[in-house]
């Protein structure tokens, strides 16, 4: 990341974060070396990290009106979804408030009528559940020590499913280790019927929970496949080479 200047530095009672830019791209950093979000400025619509791009991935099983996403970052699954169905409604929830000012200054976060964003402690929110039930409940919650352990509790797991349409989704963003975690497994199908996983090349754990009978089989589909990856410009069943049954 030696080619990037500093653009902005910033710092919260969770800790310090920074904005890096190298012309054509815009990276949001909690700590060093790590990319927390990244945005190509010319095209924001594209989803830079593996596990963006397996996390979008549940649009090939859902065509959603409605999702949450627990941490907000940079926005990068925003500007995905937005480009993708301008329709979505879309709830972010985002623990740092100096996080949510830093997307809408320098990630082009597309504000309107369809995006509420919510400066709240996800397991606050999760607990509270008043929001409507959506489609699909996008949890990437991550500081500069890794995946928010909350993230992958029976509590915080079952608070989602509250959430979630009879078919909905859980999308939740671990990292690879976590792929032998048998106990989150177990949570997982205590609430669930299917539980798909896929391994990105990025070395994230990417999990997909349903009660819905939507099969997985699009992720096999070539043309279902092409229509999202024409829609995202980028190839998304490359992400998906890894992807099945967590047994």
């Amino acid at each position: 990341m030696s080619d990037y200047k500093v653009l902005h530095v910033d710092s919260d009672s969770v800790g310090d974060f920074c904005v890096l830019d190298d012309g054509d791209f815009r990276v949001l950093s909690f700590g060093d070396n790590d990319e927390q979000s990244k945005m190509d400025k010319a095209q924001p619509h594209v989803p830079q990290h593996t596990y963006v791009q397996a996390m979008l991935a549940v649009l090939l099983f859902t065509q959603p009106k409605s999702v949450i996403i627990l941490g907000l970052g940079g926005g990068a699954l925003v500007h995905s979804l937005r480009h993708v169905d301008a329709a979505i409604k879309i709830t972010a929830v985002e623990l740092r408030e100096r996080v949510i000012e830093v997307a809408k200054r320098f990630f082009q976060l597309p504000l309107g009528k369809k995006l509420n964003l919510v400066h709240q402690d996800a397991n606050v929110f999760l607990a509270n559940a008043e929001h409507k039930k959506v489609d699909v409940v996008f949890a990437d919650i991550y500081s500069n020590k890794g995946v928010d352990k909350q993230q992958l509790s029976t509590l915080f797991i079952g608070q989602a499913k509250q959430l979630l349409k009879t078919d909905g989704f859980l999308v939740l963003n671990c990292w690879k280790e976590h792929s032998r975690d048998t106990q989150l497994r177990d949570t997982l199908y205590s609430h669930f019927t299917h539980v798909y996983a896929c391994l990105t090349g990025g070395g994230n754990w990417v999990v997909y929970a349903t009660n819905g009978h939507t099969g997985f089989a699009a992720a096999n589909n070539k043309q279902a496949l092409q229509a999202l990856s024409q829609k995202l410009d980028t190839n998304i069943s490359r992400v998906l080479t890894r992807f099945g049954i967590w047994e």
